[in-house]
């Protein structure tokens, strides 16, 4: 019988609890499931390094025997055959993630027709939560219950803390 692995990528920066609804979820369907960090350029600086966003979602997904993390660089279909996924992961919230997402899936299938897109809305109550939006709300020192879990939000409010205590000048005589 055929195993059906899938690659849920993102840039997971920082993890949401919407990303792991998602993993939680994801991981009921296919039998190996690569959670897999983009390196992204584009995206421009991430507010946590590479090793860091696998730490934490190592640490959040250590509990799931079929779930391993990963990163990757360039094309996300290149990245597929070399796993031997045969499925994609993704998340849509909106309509307007749905426009984007049918576009990028159109143009996978494309590049590399074996692979197939699965669309998974979150549950209701992470509908509306994204990773820019969790950094916005930490910036500000806003509250994240429920947001993120705990191990994030204590890197989150770390991380917040020591780029403001950078940014601020200290007087010489």
């Amino acid at each position: 019988m055929k195993q059906i692995a899938a690659i849920y990528p993102g840039s997971f920066d920082p993890v949401t609890n919407g990303h792991l609804d998602l993993i939680h979820r994801g991981c009921k369907l296919f039998d190996r499931l690569i959670v897999a960090i983009a390196c992204n350029p584009d995206k421009g600086d991430p507010l946590f390094s590479l090793d860091e966003r696998k730490e934490m979602l190592k640490a959040m997904t250590a509990d799931l025997d079929n779930v391993t993390v990963d990163a990757f660089e360039g094309l996300l279909m290149t990245y597929c055959i070399e796993k031997n996924a045969n499925a994609v992961l993704r998340g849509i919230r909106a309509v307007s993630d749905y426009e984007f997402e049918l576009q990028m899936a159109l143009m996978n299938r494309k590049i590399e027709p074996r692979v197939e897109t699965v669309f998974m809305m979150p549950a209701e109550k992470y509908s509306y939560l994204s990773s820019r939006i969790v950094r916005e709300i930490a910036s500000f020192g806003g509250p994240l219950t429920g947001l993120v879990p705990d191990l994030v939000e204590e890197h989150l409010r770390r991380r917040i803390e020591s780029k403001r205590a950078a940014t601020t000048e200290i007087p010489t005589k």
